[in-house]
């Protein structure tokens, strides 16, 4: 799922990780998975026409287009665990991007931000007026919030060179985070 690049990993695209999860369930629980997302609480609402007896293939790009690329896992982990599939839904949560998986641990414990904030910008992530933004906010960790709601939000190729400057300058952060299972 995971290809090694000169010391940090490359993720699998979403739509892949969401296409492996499906293909992974016996016929019995795809179809419970299908009953379970039309009867799934929350919105926005899936209609049963979606998914009813359709391949994978389709109901994962019914979960991208209901519930964004970025937003599918987490509800296909959900729905994973409300069906019994505790393990499916652990090996798709395992499969994330380690910037998305961490997200509340950076949050709080990255303090080299300027520099990081200078890589992004340099590197063309983030634009001068996002720069600007981010920059005026006093607090670290709202400083970290913006980053992850202007420049993280673009994709995995964002989050990659976040995750480089991240190694550059909290390299001991980012080995403490990778120790803990």
């Amino acid at each position: 799922m995971a290809l090694t690049v000169v010391g940090f990993t490359k993720m699998a695209s979403k739509k892949k990780i969401i296409l492996d999860s499906l293909d992974n369930l016996s016929k019995e629980n795809y179809a419970r998975f299908c009953l379970a997302l039309v009867d799934r609480k929350g919105e926005p609402k899936v209609p049963l026409s979606q998914v009813e007896d359709q391949p994978r293939s389709e109901v994962k790009s019914v979960l991208v287009s209901y519930f964004t690329k970025a937003g599918a896992p987490a509800i296909v982990s959900e729905l994973l665990k409300d069906i019994g599939c505790p393990e499916e839904a652990d090996h798709l949560v395992s499969v994330q991007h380690f910037v998305d998986k961490h997200k509340l641990q950076l949050i709080q414990r990255v303090t080299n931000i300027d520099p990081i904030l200078d890589g992004l910008l340099e590197r063309h992530v983030l634009l001068q007026q996002g720069y600007q933004e981010i920059s005026q906010t006093a607090e670290k960790q709202n400083k970290m919030r913006k980053i992850y709601q202007l420049a993280l939000k673009s994709g995995d190729t964002a989050k990659d060179v976040f995750m480089e400057l991240l190694r550059q300058e909290e390299a001991y952060l980012v080995k403490d985070i990778l120790k803990d299972p």
